[in-house]
């Protein structure tokens, strides 16, 4: 018949032994073997026997001795600690520090301290013992000027062979220790690892200067206890409070979203007005950004065009000219009397060539003075017109306005005549609406002056608003603010609503959002409660948001 497998074999915590049931379990048990440090790995075995052929355990001198069925015995213990494999310092139980102590034998022996930690100790100088071997002995720790004498009894789970000159290196695992003992050692460490000396008068007294923690808990549990019943009811109705206001703000979310009509899109909007250029021409300096605002009447650019220029300077020679041949001709009449009298060819300057004259009866020159003053009149009329294009040339502002956008003009920026020069945005007082679009099928349940709500981002509290129109051509009043894209829906209405707060100027192109109210009062009602609750948790974010900040710095 096969060996029965212990359902505990195998297992890698160390309390498999005293949990299994197999008798030979059950024996090492009752015999008091411990379980192994976390620190230590050995194999374990995978089968128990169970049956006739039973191992029998014997304890000799501290550790496990095992006869098997042929009637050889030997040391279990040793035999796992020669299959030690591995230790990490993230297995260890216990911090180890490395005071001054020494370790006093039974026999009179001293060996010199290495390291402690509350789970044992290691000391070099002792040649005698093996793993698995058990010892009881003292500890002597030298600390503060005084010596501490701290019984103990330990099995040594390791040794390391002498090396170059030094001692063998045993580690011993801590198996008996009283506990005012181990409080002994446990505040050695401490102090070690604080980076101070132990003081014998703190550990006399009823305090202990490394637990303040425990001495306050212990100081205020007795006043704790007697005021807790008040206390608890408080905290009872805080947190029933704060449920029932939290069902209350979700109460008034699902209410806002699923019963009020909620647009598709909505932004604040003003109308807009489109400047043009004139003219063909260069696009002079006007240091003008979106944003800025302007004044009525004040001069925002200008437009240079060189040909214009040039036909005006040409127009105001031709002119002169004219002038100068007709008070010529005239003086010439005058002297001559009812002889001939010489004139000019032409009422145009001759540019580079010269001019040529002619030889004429007074009757003629007569008449070339009539041709020559139409001539003038001419220039003078083709003059005016041109110095009046010129003029349009400078470009004002027709309102106070505020600048949604300019063309730059840096290196001389050539534009066509009719190109967009700058989109200006009227900011008066009843101008700054907000513009929604409603999907068609909610559009019958909006009707003019019905009241709405408007909520700013980033900003709590709610805007109370009026309906102004509802209409199907949303280009019938051009607005600024209110992005091109959105308009291509085929299936929306716009609705103009006019707030009873006036917005900044500022605002015009920032998305809000609207709500129509068809049933004033639990409408209103239930805004105020969505729009306190989200004036709370902006008010959280921007407090966490100021502590993380304050923290960065300091770090």
């Amino acid at each position: 018949m096969p060996a029965a497998r212990c359902p505990w074999a195998g297992r890698r915590s160390p309390w498999n032994a005293s949990r299994c049931r197999c008798s030979s379990h059950r024996r090492a048990a009752r015999g008091g073997c411990r379980p192994p440090t976390r620190g230590i790995r050995t194999r374990k075995a995978r089968t128990c026997s169970t049956g006739s052929a039973r191992p029998s355990d014997t304890k000799h001198n501290g550790s496990t001795m095992t006869t098997d069925n042929d009637g050889n015995r030997r040391d279990d213990t040793a035999s796992r600690m020669d299959q030690v494999s591995h230790e990490a310092r993230s297995e260890r139980h216990h911090i180890r520090v490395s005071p001054d102590f020494e370790v006093v034998m039974p026999q009179g022996e001293h060996a010199r301290g290495i390291d402690l930690s509350l789970g044992g100790m290691a000391m070099r100088g002792d040649q005698r013992h093996a793993p698995g071997d058990w010892i009881q002995a003292e500890l002597r720790i030298q600390e503060a000027g005084r010596e501490f004498i701290v019984p103990f009894s330990a099995v040594c789970r390791h040794k390391t062979e002498a090396h170059q000159g030094e001692a063998p290196l045993t580690g011993w695992e801590f198996t008996s220790i009283e506990p005012q003992h181990l409080a002994l050692v446990k505040d050695i460490v401490r102090a070690r690892l604080s980076g101070r000396h132990l003081d014998p008068q703190s550990m006399v007294g009823s305090e202990n200067a490394q637990t303040p923690r425990k001495r306050k808990g212990a100081a205020g549990a007795g006043a704790s206890h007697k005021g807790g019943s008040g206390r608890r009811w408080g905290r009872y109705l805080l947190l029933v409070a704060g449920i029932a206001a939290l069902g209350l703000v979700l109460t008034a979310a699902l209410y806002r979203n699923f019963m009020l009509i909620e647009p598709s899109f909505a932004a604040v909007s003003a109308p807009r007005i489109e400047v043009r250029a004139p003219g063909p021409g260069v696009l002079m300096e006007h240091g003008l950004r979106a944003g800025d605002s302007v004044e009525r009447d004040e001069k925002l650019t200008s437009v240079r065009n060189h040909e214009l220029q040039s036909g005006l300077i040409l127009t105001q020679a031709a002119q002169e000219y004219n002038d100068q041949l007709i008070d010529n001709l005239e003086q010439s009449l005058e002297a001559a009397g009812s002889g001939p009298v010489s004139v000019a060819n032409s009422s145009k300057p001759a540019g580079r060539s010269s001019v040529s004259y002619d030889t004429v009866s007074p009757a003629v020159a007569r008449a070339r003075i009539d041709q020559f003053e139409t001539a003038r009149e001419y220039q003078s009329s083709r003059l005016a017109a041109l110095e009046a294009e010129q003029a349009q040339n400078e470009i004002f502002s027709p309102c106070n306005c505020l600048v949604a956008w300019a063309l730059s003009s840096a290196d001389g920026t050539y534009i066509d005549q009719g190109e967009r020069i700058m989109t200006l945005v009227r900011t008066g007082d009843d101008e700054i609406m907000v513009e929604a679009l409603v999907h068609m099928s909610d559009i019958e349940r909006i009707e003019p002056n019905q009241k709405a709500f408007i909520s700013l981002p980033h900003e709590s509290g709610m805007i109370d608003a009026r309906v102004r129109s509802v209409a199907l051509d949303v280009e019938r009043e051009p607005r600024a603010g209110f992005p091109g894209w959105v308009r291509q829906q085929k299936n929306v209405a716009s609705v103009l609503l006019i707030p009873e707060k006036p917005l900044p100027a500022s605002s015009v192109g920032t998305p809000v959002d609207v709500r129509f109210n068809e049933t004033p009062i639990i409408g209103e009602t239930v805004e105020r409660v969505w729009q306190g609750g989200r004036a709370v948790f902006n008010e959280a974010q921007d407090l966490y948001e100021q502590v993380e900040e304050s923290v960065r710095e300091n770090v």
